[in-house]
């Protein structure tokens, strides 16, 4: 059976939902149970984007996109710089 993935969106939304629950007296495993969800995946969605806004996740989605384009020229660079040492080795 195929897992379902779920949207950062979607996550902070059941994090605030399993909060208001436990919040309501119910003990902590059992929102996570109405939520369909394992204990082990809360608490690791928990980790890291608990206590998030809408907004601070929206900024934090455009800072990996950056993150991975820039990661993308320094490779692109560190190559060409690899292939001109070599050129100007004369080990081409």
């Amino acid at each position: 059976m195929a897992r379902k993935r779920y949207k950062p969106e979607e996550i902070v939304g059941k994090l605030r939902q399993a909060e208001v629950l436990h919040g309501q007296g119910m003990a902590m495993a059992e929102p996570i149970r109405q939520l369909g969800i394992s204990e082990v995946t809360f608490y690791r969605w928990r980790n890291e984007y608990g206590g998030m806004s809408g907004h601070q996740l929206s900024r934090l989605k455009q800072l990996e996109k950056k993150n991975e384009r820039l990661r993308r020229a320094v490779a692109d660079l560190t190559l060409d710089k690899q292939i001109l040492a070599e050129a100007a080795r004369g080990n081409f």
